[in-house]
């Protein structure tokens, strides 16, 4: 491997490239350049605050913001951490920073650290209740990766962890955990499932070659079929979470450019295609927005019947 292929291309240009050079592995780990993930984390915390009506608490959204950058920022570092070895034997992720030794296990540990104060200054700012919801996600966080090893199905783990943040937001506003976030919870983790299947299309071969396991690899050439299930199921929990708060049967309608775009991606699905999988796996950024606005609109509806009686 030549000195040029020790470092990727984003270390060399854009965000990181204009970073100084001892700080660009760092925020090579934390995935600087690729905020898609802050995105995806932050999503369901701020779909549940939304459903819970805001209660006038905006400040909510720009905490939990701050909180989904910094928990998927140390989430990355950690995964780095426990994966260095098989990152080493994937052509994609050979060139990660602890991969291939352009840090530390010592600096990444210290990141990963720092990362989780970042964190701790914005559980801080949550009730009681939310604080415990928050923090019972830490063992699920700890243990994600490592299910590559053990089962086909590691996106249904990451969905488990990726949309806790649907159990933490509603408590921020109300104080209590209720049916409806459990269910904005599951509708959540169906659609990490669904979108994270896409992302592990690009990793089939070399995950088959060092053995890792992946919804991918499981599905195979029905993973069109795959994605379109979990997203239906996607919509089912969100539809449920919405009729508990908005009884009236349009409010389901707020759903409706969310369930076209889930369509529209499940269409398109490729298992053959790694590239067009990816675009359609950053699509759900726009996704989360349509479903925000979606509980946004039912939550502040319902919150308006309710204080006009």
């Amino acid at each position: 491997m030549s000195a040029i292929e020790t470092v990727p291309d984003s270390e060399r240009r854009g965000l990181i490239g204009g970073l100084p050079a001892p700080l660009r592995p760092l925020a090579s780990l934390m995935r600087l350049d690729r905020p898609i993930g802050c995105w995806l984390l932050y999503w369901p915390c701020a779909w549940s605050v939304a459903l819970a009506g805001v209660g006038g608490q905006w400040a909510l959204f720009a905490w939990l913001g701050l909180g989904a950058f910094a928990m998927r920022s140390a989430g990355c570092v950690y995964n780095d951490i426990v994966d260095r070895d098989l990152d080493r034997q994937v052509y994609r992720t050979r060139l990660r920073p602890l991969a291939n030794g352009r840090t530390s296990l010592a600096a990444a540990w210290t990141l990963a650290i720092a990362l989780c104060l970042v964190g701790l200054v914005v559980l801080l700012q949550l009730g009681r209740t939310a604080q415990i919801a928050a923090l019972a996600s830490l063992l699920p966080v700890a243990a994600y990766p490592f299910m590559k090893r053990i089962t086909w199905w590691p996106q249904a783990w990451l969905g488990l962890v990726f949309s806790w943040g649907a159990i933490v937001g509603w408590p921020a506003v109300t104080g209590t955990i209720d049916p409806a976030p459990l269910w904005l919870w599951a509708g959540s983790l169906a659609w990490v499932v669904g979108y994270d299947t896409l992302y592990a299309i690009q990793d089939i071969e070399d995950d088959a070659l060092v053995g890792v396991k992946s919804s991918a690899r499981r599905l195979g050439r029905h993973a069109a079929l795959g994605v379109g299930i979990f997203y239906a199921l996607a919509l089912a929990g969100w539809s449920v979470a919405i009729h508990l708060v908005d009884a009236r049967p349009l409010a389901l309608l707020a759903l409706l450019p969310a369930a076209l775009h889930l369509g529209w991606q499940a269409v398109r699905t490729d298992p053959t295609n790694p590239a067009g999988a990816l675009a359609l796996f950053r699509s759900n950024r726009t996704c989360g927005l349509l479903v925000f606005l979606a509980m946004l609109s039912v939550g502040l509806s319902a919150e308006n019947l309710s204080a006009t009686g």
